[in-house]
């Protein structure tokens, strides 16, 4: 049994997790625990409050206790949004306080994007531009060129939970590049985990989005390969990219 931790934000589309873990197989637990989420407000000041060190900390010794073996903070916005050097810090220090393996969903999304091969990408954010383009650049100083990047405006969370299918391929289209490799979806509240086939299908090449990578990284950080195809392209590829 391979055990992985989470630390997600609030709620919104935590029921990816259950859904990613039946997935997976019967060997694989995947464990989450909220965290205090403060103001729902996809702003610059809010997200950094939102992965300040002693609210991803109140979460630690629940994971530790469960037998996770490895943790991440399942958050892009709040992550990417403190720099890469700075998300780098937050990683660390969760793996101090954590005593385990730890990466966030930012790192997530660059570790995903070498597994696939794609240098290129088109991102369709569910955030402000002035926060997308936070993200953007994050994948630049990870080495990854955004070719374009659509952002939809929706200040909170809890919004980008009502998403609909055809919402999120409204926006992947209207994101999407002829020159991406992949196109990324970088939100944790957008629940994606049962549309990634359909949205791979649409646009024609592999598609990240905050979860399904999220859960990927666990299992690289626990040493881990599971051929998933219904979580799409990533979890088709061998053999496994370490960092």
């Amino acid at each position: 049994m391979t055990a992985l931790g989470f630390l997600y934000p609030g709620h919104s589309a935590e029921d990816d997790y259950p859904r990613m873990e039946q997935l997976l197989g019967s060997d694989i637990r995947v464990d989450v625990v909220h965290t205090d989420i403060g103001e729902d407000a996809h702003r610059v000041d809010a997200l950094r409050e939102m992965g300040a060190p002693e609210r991803l900390a109140a979460g630690c010794e629940a994971l530790r206790l469960s037998g996770a073996e490895a943790i991440v903070w399942a958050c892009t916005s709040g992550s990417f949004v403190h720099g890469y050097e700075g998300a780098q810090d937050q990683i660390r220090a969760l793996a101090r306080t954590a005593g385990l393996p730890a990466s966030s969903t930012s790192f997530a999304f660059a570790h995903a994007a070498r597994e696939v091969g794609a240098t290129k990408v088109a991102v369709a954010a569910t955030y402000p531009d002035d926060v997308a383009r936070l993200f953007v650049d994050f994948l630049a100083a990870a080495g990854i060129e955004v070719l374009s990047v659509r952002g939809a405006g929706i200040i909170t969370a809890a919004e980008v939970g009502t998403w609909t299918l055809d919402d999120v391929l409204t926006l992947a289209r209207s994101a999407d590049h002829p020159d991406a490799d992949a196109l990324l979806l970088p939100d944790t509240a957008l629940h994606t985990a049962s549309h990634i086939p359909t949205l791979e299908k649409e646009l024609g090449k592999p598609v990240l989005t905050a979860n399904q990578v999220t859960v990927w990284e666990a299992l690289r950080l626990a040493d881990r390969r599971v051929n998933a195809p219904e979580l799409g392209t990533l979890f088709t590829r061998e053999p496994i990219v370490q960092a």
